[in-house]
């Protein structure tokens, strides 16, 4: 894999030059990006996959939604439908994608699109009855075309933007100077105990004069299904089935597993087929199944409600959770 990454070079040169020519046009503006009236935050990141995107989008949500009519569009990665969606009663995980079907699930107080066109779906929006006053772009930090008035870039821990490379040798879809644009920055995934040094040490890496926060995934203490909800520290001991197709699944099946347990990994949005839940069913037997949450969404309906559950995480703050609130706030409140 090494040797490969680095016979695929050259074309990460050509990939980040191309990458580099166009935002140079967005940023002179020989090509548009438009801009609106009301807020508009964009969640994203440099490299493919696996940062906590959806983690801290909810945390924006529960942010803001108390406050302010916020919706959320999302490309709807892998999604059956075309065009601009609105959530509506009659919508799943195949019309909308599987993270935006969880936002809609579970916050019932907001709205929630999707659009692979950010402009079109921010107009969409913006023609509703009831539209909002806050908008939040989920995975819509290379999406020039619309120039958001707020960014959060998001880096995991352990796989730091300015320690990679562009496609294919790497995992950036830009080059390292596209943190440049954003407002904030985010590193995902720390270790709780992530020392004041180490946080300090990654900031100079960064060498941006922009804040830079630091954030981990908790695991909540209960599994749920639509039914009911058990303590974790009940079903620890029980043999289980253990499910994940997110990119990097590893913290879930250590916070779950036991010797007993069966695990079966995914790929990051897999789109289970009828095989894939019959030999699940086969494997469960009796046991119980728990999944992510945005896997449960998209396993939902083909599974025994008795038997599966899923984990929910929040993306939360090793510190300074305040000024982060209140540089979003602060944000809000300049444009309503």
């Amino acid at each position: 894999m090494i040797l490969l990454r680095k016979l695929l070079f050259p074309f990460a040169i050509l990939y980040g030059l191309i990458t580099s020519i166009r935002n140079y046009l967005y940023d002179k503006g020989i090509l548009k990006s438009y801009t609106f009236e009301i807020p508009v935050i964009a969640v994203g990141n440099l490299s493919v996959g696996g940062t906590g995107k959806t983690p801290q989008i909810e945390y924006l949500i529960r942010l803001l939604s108390s406050k302010y009519k916020v919706a959320t569009l999302s490309r709807g990665y892998k999604r059956k439908s075309e065009g601009f969606v609105l959530a509506t009663t009659d919508s799943n995980a195949e019309s909308l994608g599987d993270e935006p079907f969880q936002y809609f699930k579970k916050f019932p107080q907001i709205q929630v699109a999707v659009d692979a066109d950010r402009r079109n779906g921010i107009e969409q929006l913006l023609v509703q009855k009831d539209k909002p006053e806050i908008i939040l772009l989920d995975d819509a930090y290379q999406h020039r075309k619309v120039k958001a008035g707020f960014y959060i870039l998001l880096t995991a821990y352990d796989d730091l933007f300015f320690e990679d490379f562009m496609l294919p040798t790497g995992k950036l879809r830009e080059p390292r100077s596209g943190a440049k644009r954003a407002n904030s920055i985010i590193v995902t995934k720390c270790p709780q105990d992530l020392s004041e040094i180490e946080q300090e040490n990654i900031k100079k890496r960064i060498g941006l004069k922009v804040p830079v926060y630091f954030s981990f995934i908790a695991y909540d203490d209960f599994i749920y299904n639509e039914n009911e909800s058990i303590a974790v520290n009940k079903i620890v001991t029980l043999s289980k089935v253990l499910v994940a197709g997110i990119a990097k699944p590893k913290p879930f099946l250590d916070y779950l597993k036991t010797e007993k347990d069966e695990c079966l990994v995914f790929p990051d949005h897999h789109d289970f087929t009828e095989k894939d839940v019959n030999d699940l069913k086969i494997k469960s037997n009796d046991k119980i199944i728990i999944t992510t949450e945005k896997d449960f969404v998209r396993l939902n309906d083909n599974i025994i409600n008795k038997q599966l559950y899923y984990l929910p995480i929040k993306s939360k703050l090793i510190s300074n959770q305040d000024d982060f609130n209140q540089l979003v706030l602060s944000y809000v409140v300049t444009q309503i």
